[in-house]
């Protein structure tokens, strides 16, 4: 591809902290803590000391009851009853990280417990009725009478029908948004119910999974069934931590706390399997973070999901022998070689299509189809989609007249309200306001479309479509040492709706940046009396705008620190610019 031929996203729109010098202060002084950092807080919405306290110090003891869940004693009742009369119990899980580690979590725990415990995990090369026909075949061959699905099942009504048929209780935990018809079972632990008196809407399917074990814990603790000591529930956090994580859970409140000591557990975790993909991610153990499990450890995973047999997935999470274990990791690393081979190709199709075809983006939405494309890496294309051109995207495989599709949308549009609207045209779908997946036939595909982008046309401004760049605080360099960036670790875990905090400072770029791995700018960059290491990635294409010698730039930025031969350094990361003549008057006057 030539160089005038690729995209480019627009520049951002950068949205200001908020100013409230009062406030700050008063952080400061209560909590003892930087002022750039109290700024964050106050950029990030706190408006309380108690809201503060809780995001900064909050302990495992402030997790919520498993009770609160409405169903929860049913699900725990019917659970221990299987474990006292030995019967036979199938753990359902979905096919990525999340329904991996649920399923894994919740196998380990009930067979610790003694149970006789199975799982399954589906194909997704399989049509869904399929997965579930499957799954009760395996369910009657391993005499189980009760099924529990993790992170799935909230809009398998109909398919769940054929387990009560064949007297297979059903437990559905789910944290998906319900859609028409609720399973009818014995309990259904979701937090997004419409009756739902969980106070944490945005826990994930492995969450929901913890807390069935937690409320069992807590239930059989209660009725002396077991020793104090006999269930550690915290040696399963690292499992929790892995797939909140990889689901993009928020990383607020509840999560925040299982996430922060799921790290803990991960750091020094036990777990074969796991301790194998870690060394072949080249990561180390002692700092490993939400970064390196998003960029490295859940596409080696979800690649099972994608193009092979996720169940191996929780056979890697559970398995005990070293050289198997070995075997097995590695066995993950060539499907994720394999698999970003296959989304490269469906990428650069798509990519050229849309280039070939301008006026698709005259629409607020983008909505594409494709014999040519693997269902399995849709929904990575689709985010990438979604992100580069800053609109609701919709993109369906199809393969023997049935298209999978995969949705992600910008914060301004909820999808599940449109998807609900037109569910007649969907064989199925599920997911969130802002993801979602869906099934539907190839000849309802153009119909579907049409809607899809109807409804974001009508919805959608735009100014929607720019891409915002949300600021947390200005700071000098000279404010940038050590203890500073220790004073950020207290925001930490980074992820979803928690990212790392985005600064700005006005600077004098020395001399032009310089184009370094091909995609990337270094830039020497000043402030005061100090100048700092900054790159710039995937930047370089916008090198011309940075010719100048002594450039007056207004930059935005994350520090972090660089350790190289045991010597360690703050650099930025360059998130973007502004060239300080080009600032209009009411931005000159922010900083």
């Amino acid at each position: 591809m030539h160089e005038q031929d690729k995209f480019y996203p627009q520049e951002s729109v950068w949205i200001y902290p908020k100013n409230n010098p009062e406030w700050r202060s008063a952080i400061v002084q209560e909590f003892n803590i930087h002022p750039v950092t109290a700024q964050i807080l106050v950029s990030r919405g706190f408006t309380n000391f108690e809201d503060i306290h809780n995001f900064l110090y909050a302990k495992l003891p402030s997790l919520y009851d498993p009770a609160l869940f409405n169903d929860m004693q049913l699900a725990i009742d019917r659970v221990v009853t299987a474990l006292y009369k030995k019967e036979g119990i199938l753990i359902y899980g979905d096919n990525d990280v999340d329904g991996m580690t649920a399923a894994a979590l919740l196998t380990e725990f009930l067979k610790n417990l003694g149970g006789n415990v199975h799982y399954f995990i589906p194909n997704s090369n399989i049509q869904k009725k399929g997965l579930f026909a499957d799954a009760v075949e395996f369910a009657l061959k391993n005499q189980c009478s009760l099924l529990i699905t993790v992170d799935c099942g909230i809009t398998a009504g109909k398919e769940l029908e054929d387990f009560l048929t064949h007297q297979i209780d059903v437990i559905v935990t789910d944290h998906h948004e319900p859609t028409s018809k609720i399973p009818h079972c014995v309990a259904t632990l979701n937090p997004k119910l419409v009756n739902s008196t969980y106070p944490n809407r945005e826990i994930t399917g492995v969450g929901v999974a913890f807390k069935l074990a937690h409320g069992i814990t807590n239930t059989l603790l209660a009725s002396g069934k077991i020793a104090p000591n006999s269930i550690d529930l915290k040696s399963f956090l690292d499992l929790v931590a892995l797939g909140t994580i990889s689901d993009m859970g928020v990383l607020l409140g509840e999560n925040r706390i299982l996430v922060r000591y799921g790290l803990g557990e991960l750091r020094k975790t036990k777990r074969v399997g796991l301790l194998k993909l870690f060394a072949i991610c080249d990561l180390d153990l002692s700092s490993i973070s939400p970064l390196d499990i998003a960029s490295k450890v859940a596409p080696r995973l979800n690649s099972l999901g994608r193009i092979a047999d996720p169940k191996k997935g929780v056979e890697l999470l559970l398995i005990r022998d070293e050289e198997a274990a070995s075997k097995l990791a590695q066995e993950l690393d060539l499907h994720n070689i394999e698999r970003q081979k296959i989304e490269r190709l469906a990428a650069e199709d798509i990519e050229n299509y849309i280039k070939a075809h301008p006026k698709i983006l005259q629409d607020k939405a983008i909505v594409l189809y494709s014999h040519k494309w693997h269902p399995g890496v849709i929904p990575i294309v689709t985010t990438r989609i979604a992100k580069q051109y800053n609109r609701p995207t919709m993109i369906i495989a199809i393969e023997k007249g049935l298209g999978k599709g995969s949705v992600r949308t910008i914060p301004e549009f909820s999808l599940l309200t449109v998807l609900k609207k037109h569910e007649k045209l969907l064989v199925n779908f599920g997911g969130h306001d802002f993801a979602a997946g869906l099934s539907v036939l190839e000849d309802n595909i153009p119909l579907l479309r049409k809607a899809f982008i109807q409804a974001a046309n009508q919805a959608l401004k735009p100014s929607d479509l720019i891409t915002k760049l949300y600021l947390d605080a200005s700071v000098h360099f000279g404010e940038l040492t050590f203890d500073f960036m220790e004073s950020l670790n207290l925001l930490e875990p980074f992820g979803n709706e928690n990212p790392p905090p985005i600064l700005f400072s006005d600077v004098v770029q020395l001399w032009a940046p310089k184009v370094v791995g091909k995609t990337h700018l270094k830039f020497f960059l000043e402030e005061g009396d100090r100048m700092l290491e900054s790159i710039g990635f995937g930047l370089a294409w916008r090198k011309p705008q940075l010719r100048k010698k002594d450039l007056s730039l207004r930059i935005a930025f994350s520090p972090y620190i660089n350790t190289f031969l045991n010597k360690s350094s703050i650099q930025l990361h360059i998130k973007d610019w502004k060239i300080h003549k080009d600032l209009p008057p009411e931005e000159e006057k922010i900083f």
